[in-house]
């Protein structure tokens, strides 16, 4: 921390009232990641002099995560550019928190560029800022599994994609993938998601129902994530969530409907799977780089931390997967989110409105437990 800092760690009551925006430009990229910040006037990300936003115990609690997986469960958060300092940052996180240790000398963390080596690429604040809430989300909800951060040259799908292989290449039991571009035009990478008995868990965007669909979170081998807002409620879960409106939703038109897939508006693949915390105004804790380049606490939100929440949550149970099919048949296991939408009108309605059952905003809901992953 700064000598010269002062006290302003935002409340959870502020950071409901904050500004947020995107940290990732989507303008002319062909792939872009999917976190929101905090902001201040300006457009800045506000930097807390200790954390903000939501931690890894509140987390868990709302999800009912008890399990803390084991060292021998490899999850490979798959990103872009080199973020030099993430194994520091990573420990600040987890320090900060009372989570083990995860280190390269212990053979926890590991950072390899996308073919398994140390050519890494250039940095970038943005993607840097988005690995490290890949890092703190995955550490929070598994802080036993071991840690690949696999890390692509440039942001695009070819480079990705390459990514995705050499993690699950490592062994990986699940692939955490916080990032998403327009779907046509990317038959030839998909067989990158496609890994039996591996999670390959993709966040579905940040941009509502006419976002449009993104890739790859419509593969069919893919476990599609959405975004809720989270809030503590005086209810038996002592929690409450609601669709986040920012959250990407609807029916590919590219990528066809899997098997265990059986809502009947959309003849093929059906954004969402699952979902999981993802408004920025009720955001979690990330220590990262700001925008000065310095590391500090900041508050970040986006289907970006959705998906390696959802990744942490494999990670814990551990057992064996089948694509996307496994909460399909645990549905006791998941919290049915039935209020909030991702778009004013969408057809089938279920598409960008949630409701009790799947909808296309939430899935078929939030973890309550390890169990339906």
């Amino acid at each position: 921390m700064r000598g010269d800092w002062v006290d302003t760690t935002m409340t959870q009551d502020e950071i409901a009232t904050s500004s947020q925006a995107s940290i990732c430009d989507s303008e002319g990229v062909e792939v872009y990641c999917h976190a929101h910040a905090i902001v201040d006037a300006t457009g800045k990300v506000i930097a807390n002099a200790t954390p903000a936003g939501f931690t890894p115990s509140q987390l868990r609690s709302a999800y009912s995560i008890t399990g803390s997986g084991k060292s021998t469960t490899l999850i490979a958060v798959i990103s872009a550019y080199d973020y030099a300092t993430a194994e520091a940052d990573l420990a600040t996180y987890r320090s900060q928190f009372g989570l083990p240790a995860c280190t390269s000398a212990s053979g926890c963390f590991r950072k390899v560029d996308q073919n398994g080596g140390t050519s890494y690429g250039g940095p970038n604040a943005s993607w840097n800022k988005e690995a490290a809430l890949d890092l703190d989300m995955v550490s929070a909800m598994c802080p036993n599994c071991k840690i690949v951060l696999v890390e692509a040259t440039e942001a695009s799908f070819a480079d990705l994609a390459a990514a995705a292989n050499e993690g699950a290449k490592l062994g990986a039991h699940v692939l955490s993938n916080s990032y998403g571009g327009d779907e046509f035009g990317t038959d030839s990478y998909e067989s990158a998601y496609n890994h039996a008995g591996v999670a390959v868990v993709a966040s579905s965007g940040d941009a509502g129902y006419f976002g449009g669909i993104e890739f790859p979170a419509s593969s069919p081998h893919v476990i599609s994530v959405g975004g809720t807002s989270l809030a503590t409620a005086s209810n038996r879960r002592g929690w409450t969530e609601t669709a986040w409106d920012g959250g990407g939703s609807g029916c590919s038109t590219v990528y066809a409907k899997p098997a265990w897939q059986r809502d009947t508006g959309c003849t093929m693949r059906m954004l969402n799977d699952v979902s999981a915390v993802a408004d920025p105004n009720t955001g979690v804790a990330v220590y990262g780089p700001d925008d000065t380049g310095v590391s500090s606490w900041i508050v970040l939100g986006g289907t970006s931390v959705a998906a390696p929440l959802i990744a942490g949550v494999y990670g814990v149970n551990g057992g064996s997967v089948n694509y996307g099919s496994n909460p399909y048949s645990c549905l006791a296991s998941l919290n049915d989110v039935t209020t909030g939408s991702t778009s004013a009108f969408c057809d089938p309605t279920y598409a960008c409105t949630a409701g009790r059952g799947y909808d296309g905003p939430t899935g078929l809901g939030t973890p309550s437990g390890s169990t339906a992953f």
